[in-house]
């Protein structure tokens, strides 16, 4: 295969445009479609930044097949994925889980001690979930820079298959919330002149359920995310102009949550407010960094 076939490939694989590839390497886009056709040849320093930005080695580059150098996972790709959107999913649900759990308990055995231990496990469980968070985060961070640029390893048939359980992810998901919604609404009936206890536990099974469906929304996005390796590459290499728009994106969102944590901290130390009736701060935080991603997101209509 030659240089120009090899180019093209791998500019394809990482999902950008001759464009794009120019401002990447800093030449015109017309270097870019010589190189392609076969017309010239970019100097040494340019193949070089080129085998940096790619992940390819220059021999290969030159006189070999990229494509055929990257039929297999050879990066364990697949498998750092499973584990990813495993603890990711986990440890947001478990945060979720945690509220339904201890502060109805609190509410329902009553007293200072009640309170004081369900509120301890709670942070507790918060503690950990956060911890597997950022550490996760990091370990996914330092994968995308170790590997830049990946082959689609993945058959059609493999793609094909998930999307069929991807339906039931989200499908369940919502059935879940639905299936809280109504039993708020017939504990409400059934029990609608003692409200006490029936209130609290309601509220409980519904964020228990919440917790289940939210596992299911986050593990199928990032595993369907895991099969689309096109998005991946173009993520992982992007534009100075995407670069800054996301850069932009993960600043307000850690400015949001934590001007969330501020006020559930103030709320809770100022007024004694760490039940449920504070936690839904973060639950519009999320919100609020969501709608953030989609007004600033760089790749409008191409996902």
């Amino acid at each position: 295969m030659a240089f120009s076939e090899n180019l093209q490939f791998i500019r394809t694989q990482a999902g950008v445009t001759q464009e794009q590839l120019a401002e990447q390497l800093e030449v015109s886009r017309q270097s870019v479609s010589k190189w392609e056709g076969g017309q010239s040849f970019p100097e040494m320093d340019t193949l070089l930044r080129i085998c940096d930005l790619y992940d390819v080695n220059l021999d290969t580059l030159l006189r070999g097949s990229v494509e055929e150098s990257r039929v297999s996972d050879t990066a364990q790709y697949d498998a750092f994925m499973n584990r990813f959107a495993k603890r990711i999913a986990g440890a947001v649900a478990a945060i979720i889980a945690a509220v339904g759990v201890f502060f109805p308990t609190s509410e329902l055995w009553g007293g200072s001690t009640a309170e004081l231990l369900a509120g301890t496990l709670f942070m507790l469980v918060v503690t950990v979930s956060v911890v597997v968070l950022v550490a996760t985060g990091i370990q996914h961070g330092n994968f995308r820079k170790r590997y830049p640029v990946l082959a689609d390893f993945y058959t059609q048939a493999e793609k094909d298959a998930f999307h069929q359980k991807f339906v039931w992810y989200i499908a369940g998901g919502v059935g879940a919330i639905l299936f809280g919604v109504v039993l708020i609404f017939l504990f409400a009936t059934v029990f609608g002149e003692e409200k006490q206890p029936y209130e609290t536990l309601s509220t409980g099974l519904f964020l228990l359920l919440t917790a289940g469906a939210v596992y299911c929304f986050i593990y199928g996005g990032i595993m369907d995310d895991k099969y689309k390796i096109w998005k991946y590459n173009r993520d992982n290499n992007p534009t100075p102009e995407a670069k800054k728009k996301l850069d932009l994106i993960g600043v307000c969102c850690a400015v949001i949550m934590l001007a969330a944590t501020a006020i559930y901290v103030a709320l809770g130390l100022g007024f004694g407010r760490w039940g449920t009736e504070s936690v839904w701060l973060f639950a519009v935080g999320g919100i609020l960094c969501g709608a953030v991603s989609v007004i600033l997101n760089p790749y409008k209509g191409e996902d």
